[in-house]
């Protein structure tokens, strides 16, 4: 599953608490069952029928799961990474402007033409691009989250493979490793240094540690360790269902466009109720005019102020977004992320996984004060070969030294941590013949300690100064050290003895360097966050070419208070030897000085930062768990791709602003127009048929094209703001100038009846004209199909007025030629006032 797990106080609570505190283990309920000691399991098939004996567990036979599967214990909660087809198009059918518009629609069935009522069959349009926009989005995100799923290793038959989590029976022995993610919730059977982290759960940060019998909840994920549990609860039993309830919605929250949107339209409604009234009561009651025609009018001037395609527009925008990202594998799992990322001004980035590829390759191997190499080699081989699940660091060593490796009993084994920088094995060499300083003495256990070797290492050791002379070459150097203390002490580190220094090269990503330059030239802040050594970091960071690499800082210096670590946070480029919890400050202190900040990560200790950072962004191949909690995921785990989800989302944001505009001018200029109809008491000057041609060529028609044109313009804030500062002077320029032409028109025609129809072509010549105006300025910078676009609707108006079947279609023609001509001038004017507008609100308003 890879949606992103969103708990807060209103969602689902955690099944039960937990008895348990950090490194206890403490009874756990099994569902339906009795209480389980410590180290003990039951039968999930037979609850009261004791456990497997110790040791490694065969789960589940053949016959026990098609047992399961017939009674339908299964883990069958479908992946949903958008809306159900019933739930789109509920969506996008019952809506409070459908609503407006259909009862204002069927009115005009009963007392208008069929001309009068082409704005109704905007609706089906509207809401059928809607829907079907949406289906396709559904599809490809559907699609895209099958292929994200991480399949769990189960064990049946004794034989440990991969399946879909859907396929997951109730009992089933599922085998976990550092990075996995618990996909159900079950019992622990078997447990190696075991840790949990479930502050997706519980907000707990530190990790559980977790022995046999303890509870584990799904939603949680392996830090530390390895093991393996019986699920206990499948299906919509387990919280991770409950998880994906909350989680997997393909909805647009917490987006300043839509949030911007919808504050319009709550102003709009409220402002078209009075106004609305007002012009009713005029046209039905004080003019007393036909009554069928008194209707239609009354409808004509109602049916504008509603800007209901905003909406829409805005919905397909995004929707395109997520199928134009989706086939470059990008799986987007919350919407708001495409137009999150472009307002992005701080991206932290993990060098490992994601400006280096996740593979390494052994380079050298130094051994340390005369130890033997070819023992150290055997050491090394040994080590690979104690962990199950090792990391790319690991298994570098795995690939360099398996021909080397000494066959010994591991008496114990501790997984490397994060936290720790350091794993560790140990080996019964009985009877072997071992040489050289660093071997064991004869019939002993020897304990080994591989990690970071400023960690191993006491400060001023002379082993150190060679290991930052490699650092600054950008490679990536490991100690092998013996302890004579326990390898889970606390203490383990502290009086090693070091053996060799592992020297590990890095591969970069190839399109690493590109895409550093290319926030460079955003001007977004690129902060390189690792766990590895600053100096490494920095020399990995150099090579790509990032500003401020050689100013490496360590993080166990960075300052704890807020205030001071945002300082040298903001200030600093490249950060080495950084804890998880350390990377989640620096995420909240970079946000505490004002930033948008992205965090883009792959490995376990990245969840933390992933989960708190604006945008958390996940490599495909990273673990299961950061992309849990990642709100975009590079299926393609190309770093490169992330430019373009940035141009996505600003060619949202910019398109929609352009938009925006159009459609709030018609609003603005409907609204004035029946204020004033109302206050002249004069007859409302337009047939629905009239606004619906101006709206489908001056609004409808460009606004399409101009929502889905490549726009590459920087993300600004203050949406609302920005649209109605030219919104406003616009509309009531436009609806000033209109009334004008009106106005003369009913004096120059005399105002009768008879005259109406010229009366209207000319105010709709005008109020087209400076329609066609707030269009060419939207449509700025021009290119050759902007020009094509606004020169087209205006030809096609020009056919309208020249054609007599349209002409009658749409009730216009314009009658002499000195109120046409008037009708111009008036624009020209208005046209002139509004240039004037924008330049002055461009400079004095400034967004």
């Amino acid at each position: 599953m890879t949606q992103r797990a969103k708990i807060d106080t209103d969602g689902p609570e955690p099944p039960g608490p937990e008895p348990h505190g950090r490194g206890s283990h403490g009874p756990a309920t099994r569902q339906d069952g009795p209480a389980i000691d410590a180290g003990a399991e039951l039968d999930p098939v037979h609850p009261m029928k004791p456990p497997e004996p110790a040791g490694r567990h065969t789960g589940l036979t053949s016959a026990e799961v098609a047992e399961h599967i017939a009674r339908g214990e299964v883990n069958d909660v479908p992946v949903r990474s958008s809306r159900s087809t019933s739930e789109i198009v509920r969506g996008n059918v019952f809506t409070r402007f459908n609503a407006i518009i259909g009862v204002l629609w069927v009115i005009m069935f009963f007392v208008a033409p069929f001309q009068d009522t082409l704005f109704g069959f905007v609706i089906i349009a509207n809401t059928g691009i809607g829907i079907i926009q949406e289906l396709r989005a559904k599809k490809t995100l559907d699609g895209l989250a099958v292929i994200g799923e991480a399949k769990p290793t189960v064990r049946r038959d004794g034989t440990a493979a991969e399946i879909s989590t859907s396929e997951i029976v109730l009992g089933d022995l599922i085998e976990l490793g550092p990075g996995d993610k618990v996909v159900v919730d079950g019992v622990v059977a078997e447990a190696d240094s075991l840790e949990i982290d479930e502050s997706l759960l519980t907000g707990e940060a530190d990790p559980v540690l977790k022995r046999p019998g303890d509870q584990v909840m799904s939603g949680s994920f392996v830090v530390v360790g390895g093991g393996a549990f019986q699920a206990t609860k499948v299906g919509r039993d387990a919280y991770a269902a409950q998880l994906a309830e909350e989680a997997s919605r393909f909805t647009l929250v917490d987006s300043e466009l839509r949030n911007g949107i919808s504050t319009i339209l709550k102003y709009v409604t409220w402002m078209m109720i009075p106004t609305a009234l007002g012009l009713i009561i005029s046209q039905l009651v004080v003019k007393q005019n036909d009554f069928k025609n008194s209707v239609a009018r009354t409808v004509g001037g109602i049916v504008p102020m509603i800007p209901e395609g905003l909406v829409l527009l805005t919905s397909v925008a995004f929707a395109i977004g997520v199928i134009r990202l989706g086939r470059m594998k990008v799986l987007v799992q919350e919407l708001p992320a495409i137009e999150g990322l472009a307002r992005v001004n701080v991206v932290c980035l993990d060098k490992t996984g994601t400006l280096t590829e996740g593979g390494m390759d052994v380079s050298e191997l130094r051994p340390l004060g005369g130890a033997d190499e070819t023992y150290v080699r055997r050491v090394l081989g040994a080590i690979g070969a104690s962990d199950p699940r090792p990391n790319a660091s690991l298994q570098a060593i795995i690939d360099a030294y398996r021909g080397d490796r000494g066959e010994w009993p591991v008496a114990s084994a501790l997984p490397f941590s994060s936290v720790r920088k350091y794993s560790g094995a140990a080996f019964d060499e009985s009877g072997s013949e071992t040489g050289g300083k660093a071997g064991s003495e004869s019939g002993g256990e020897s304990r080994w300690l591989l990690g970071a070797p400023d960690v191993l290492l006491a400060e001023g050791d002379p082993a150190l100064a060679e290991v930052d002379h490699l650092n600054r070459q950008g490679l990536r150097v490991l100690l092998l050290a013996r302890t004579t203390a326990a390898l889970d002490s606390p203490d383990a580190a502290a009086g090693a003895e070091p053996a060799a220094l592992v020297v590990l090269e890095q591969r970069l990503r190839p399109d690493a360097a590109g895409t550093l330059a290319y926030f460079a030239e955003q001007d977004v802040a690129a902060k390189v966050i690792s766990g590895d050594n600053a100096v490494s970091v920095g020399a990995v960071a150099a090579k790509l070419g990032l500003a401020g690499a050689e100013h490496t800082v360590d993080a166990r210096r960075l300052p704890e208070g807020r205030e001071e670590m945002a300082g040298a946070v903001e200030s600093g480029s490249v950060f080495g030897r950084v804890t998880p919890q350390q990377k989640r400050d620096m995420v909240g202190a970079l946000q505490s000085r004002g930033h948008t900040v992205a965090m883009t990560g792959d490995g376990v200790n990245d969840v933390l930062a992933l989960k708190d950072a604006d945008i958390g962004v996940s490599m495909g191949s990273g673990s299961e768990a950061t992309r849990a909690v990642a709100q975009i995921v590079l299926l393609n785990n190309s770093f490169a791709t992330l430019p373009s989800v940035v141009a996505e989302g600003r060619r949202v944001i910019g398109n929609i602003t352009r938009v925006a505009t159009l459609f709030l001018t018609k609003t603005v200029y409907s609204v004035l127009l029946a204020i004033l109809v109302a206050c002249f008491q004069v007859e409302y000057p337009f047939l629905p048929r009239h606004l619906t041609l101006l709206s489908t060529l001056t609004i409808g028609i460009p606004a399409f094209f101009l929502a889905l044109a490549p726009n590459r313009e920087r993300a600004q804030p203050h949406f609302v703001r920005r649209v109605m500062r030219y919104a406003i002077p616009s509309g009531v320029i436009a609806g000033i100038a209109t009334f004008v032409t009106y106005m003369v028109a009913r004096d120059y025609y005399g105002g009768t009846a008879e005259s109406l129809g010229a009366e209207t072509s000319a105010a709709t010549l005008t109020l087209f004209l400076v329609s066609m105006w707030v269009l060419a300025i939207v449509a700025r910078p021009y290119t050759w199909w902007r020009v094509g676009l606004v020169i087209s609707m205006g030809l096609a108006f020009l056919v309208v007025l020249a054609v007599p079947t349209l002409q009658h279609f749409f009730a216009l023609k314009l009658v002499g030629t000195v109120l046409p001509w008037t009708a111009v001038g008036i624009a020209v004017v208005a046209s002139a006032a509004l240039e004037f507008c924008w330049r002055l609100v461009g400079r004095k308003l400034p967004a």
